[in-house]
């Protein structure tokens, strides 16, 4: 098989980590990408190597900002040569109900979880085209499906993931390049396992299938979108949620 890289987005948080490594168990090279106010990387390292991933590239940068997205690319590019796969999974919340919720924390949520597409895939996207292969994998949200409550903000932005990902999927189809988005339910990664019991509870009694999602579970649909098998499969929404919502 012939190895490709993969740069993640967001690579440190649970839905990421899992994605990294399902990627490298598919045999793949590994970019992660992180915020650089992330100050675990280090720790982050020696846990993945200590369960077997040894060989992880990290590169810093904020994906709001273009000129971060032009640094991390080129420092990725430097270590390990050109980016087959591009997963964007970063994403941040700012929950509030829109009457109260202020300017700066739309503003947050749009740059973050959206216009952080534009500025990742820009750097990758023409090159992938050039050479005739290319994955690209956009993590959207049941929320952005559905819509929720207190998250006008994220519901929007993750819904841009899924209009952005099927206008650049028609753009790319005929290049070899696979535009593809999955939008996961809730799942099971330290954070929302640190909730509450009874909060989280009530959260997985919405569930059809009466449990969380398993990160892995996740990050193996994103390795078979960036495989050869997923080659005649662009412009997708993969609703991986339990049951909670079908589109």
């Amino acid at each position: 098989m012939t190895q490709r890289v993969a740069l993640v987005t967001g690579a440190m948080g649970g839905l990421g980590t899992a994605i990294c490594q399902e990627l490298a168990k598919a045999g793949h090279k590994v970019v992660a990408s992180y915020h650089p106010q992330f100050d675990n990387k280090d720790a982050w390292l020696a846990e993945m190597a200590e369960a077997g991933f040894k060989d992880f590239v990290c590169v810093a940068g904020d994906v709001s900002s273009l000129e971060d997205c032009q640094k991390m690319v080129a420092e990725a590019e430097a270590a390990c040569g050109q980016v087959d796969i591009l997963i964007n999974n970063a994403g941040i919340t700012r929950d509030r109900m829109f009457a109260k919720m202020e300017r700066d924390g739309w503003d947050a949520v749009i740059a973050t979880n959206l216009t952080s597409l534009f500025n990742m895939t820009k750097q990758v996207s023409a090159k992938m085209a050039e050479r005739g292969w290319g994955r690209i994998v956009n993590i959207s949200s049941v929320n952005g499906v559905k819509g929720q409550a207190g998250q006008t903000n994220y519901s929007a932005a993750k819904a841009g993931v899924i209009g952005f990902s099927k206008a650049l999927a028609a753009e790319l189809a005929a290049k070899g390049v696979t535009v593809n988005v999955i939008c996961p339910g809730y799942v099971a990664t330290k954070m929302v396992m640190a909730i509450k019991p009874e909060v989280l509870q009530s959260i997985i009694d919405t569930v059809p299938m009466k449990r969380l999602a398993k990160p892995e579970e996740i990050g193996g649909a994103c390795a078979y979108l960036a495989s050869d098998l997923a080659a005649f499969m662009t412009g997708a929404t993969m609703n991986i949620n339990g049951g909670l919502y079908y589109q």
